[in-house]
């Protein structure tokens, strides 16, 4: 007994040592991937240890996945194939793969979202249960795709109860979701659930979007030129001032934006014209020091300064009008901060080119709206 003792032991000493050293030798595969660079930087290295790395076993794929935590989007094509590939391996030949060690992995935020969708999508394929057991507590999940599904999931919930005539209970699943869905498809279908069963909805303020600006203008952009011009409102805000602007005096005037995403529309809190620049500035009052992004959409030319600093400049006109557009981040100082936005115009006249504004929000990484601490409900 005591020779099969010890044969045993050698036996299980021999395998952790063959996996912690091939443990290693994974790191060291993913680390030649991670140096794939544009331009076809690395992919010599690569394209070998690649190869060497899908004959790992799909106990490995926790450790494969984990690579994707800081790999660029070059080297995350190769190291998700390489997932893909091992997994698919595992998968065809028996049906089955680390179920337990998926879950886990998909379980702790730590990773990287894009990591742990992948491990989802794969924990799925054994595990037709996990959806149901793990989208549940994922409405503020820092993955967007996983928060997604669980939105939607709790989305299905609340139809049902409205459909069996359960309106009192589907209205507080429908506003848990509306408070979790950060995809404007998703928040636009919540908010017209919600009216429809007489809740109000707030859509600026779920965003984040700044409503309230003085605005000023016009000055001229003809030939474009204005883009680059500095014009008084670049050099110092002073909302008392009047400047000269492109048919006269102009001043400051207090604006609101009033539709649900906040659209400050100079052709109406100005004058309507072609050829010509606005500026609206807003001052966003930060709690502390904080990173935030300010994302911006705009039929037209736009440039952005937070506390004088120029954080945005797109000379584009007329290329859409997608929410978030433009996403800039930044970081907001303790007390008062000064947004200024800049807006050109062009002077082509079709009715499609019509539109001179912006919208601006302020949010977090993921969308989660960041408020100013002096605003109202």
């Amino acid at each position: 007994m005591r020779v099969l003792h010890n044969l045993l032991l050698a036996l299980i000493l021999v395998t952790v040592s063959h996996w912690t050293a091939y443990g290693a030798e994974i790191n060291t595969l993913l680390k030649t991937l991670k140096s794939v660079g544009p331009q076809a930087a690395g992919n010599r290295q690569a394209a070998p240890a690649w190869t060497e790395l899908i004959k790992a076993d799909a106990g490995q794929l926790p450790a494969i996945l984990a690579g994707l935590d800081d790999a660029n989007p070059l080297a995350a094509n190769w190291i998700r194939t390489a997932v893909d590939t091992v997994a698919e391996r595992r998968f065809r030949r028996d049906g089955t793969l680390p179920a337990a060690e998926l879950e886990r992995f998909v379980l702790d935020t730590s990773h990287a979202p894009r990591a742990r969708r992948l491990a989802y999508e794969w924990l799925c394929h054994v595990d037709r249960s996990a959806p149901e057991r793990l989208l549940p507590g994922m409405l503020d999940d820092p993955s967007l795709e996983m928060r997604r599904d669980a939105v939607a999931r709790r989305i299905d919930e609340a139809a049902r109860l409205v459909q069996a005539r359960e309106t009192d209970q589907a209205v507080p699943l429908y506003q848990e979701a509306l408070t979790a869905a950060r995809d404007a498809d998703q928040v636009a279908l919540l908010a017209d659930r919600l009216r429809e069963l007489g809740r109000e909805v707030n859509l600026p303020r779920h965003f984040g979007f700044v409503l309230r600006w003085n605005v000023i203008g016009p000055f001229d952009n003809t030939d474009g030129r204005g883009f680059a011009a500095v014009y008084p409102p670049e050099r110092g805000i002073d909302l008392q001032a009047s400047y000269d602007g492109k048919h006269g005096k102009v001043q400051w005037l207090e604006h609101i934006a009033k539709d649900e995403y906040a659209t400050v529309d100079f052709n109406r809190a100005l004058q309507h014209e072609k050829a010509v620049v606005g500026y609206a500035t807003s001052e966003f009052v930060s709690r502390r020091r904080q990173e935030v992004d300010l994302r911006v959409t705009s039929l037209n030319a736009v440039k952005v300064w937070l506390n004088g600093q120029l954080v945005a400049r797109h000379e584009v006109y007329h290329a859409g009008s997608q929410m978030d557009q433009y996403t800039n981040h930044v970081i907001m100082q303790p007390g008062r901060n000064t947004i200024l936005v800049k807006v050109c115009q062009n002077a082509i006249t079709p009715e499609w080119a019509d539109p001179w504004g912006f919208q601006l929000r302020v949010c977090d990484t993921n969308g989660t709206a960041v408020l100013s601490a002096d605003r109202n409900p």
